[in-house]
């Protein structure tokens, strides 16, 4: 998924945090799943990695400004 940034020099970091959303969003989706079966293996596993993505999520909202943030936000979630 593109979204094009507010801001031209803001726009490689709109990319990687795009990218980091959608795959924290799918390994949740699999945690959710993985949970639901009752297979604790597989979601402790999922678990560590949803975490790993949502802190380097984190990590790349900290250099955008709020306007960049706020628009992901609002069209991936």
């Amino acid at each position: 998924m593109n979204i094009i940034a507010i801001t031209k020099k803001n726009q490689t970091l709109v990319n990687r945090a795009t990218k980091v959303l959608v795959k924290y969003n799918e390994l949740n989706n699999l945690r959710d799943i993985a949970d639901g079966d009752e297979n604790l293996r597989e979601f402790k596993k999922l678990d560590r990695q949803c975490a790993a993505a949502f802190d380097k999520y984190e990590d790349i909202c900290f250099q955008l400004p709020k306007r960049e943030i706020n628009q992901i936000e609002k069209i991936l979630l």
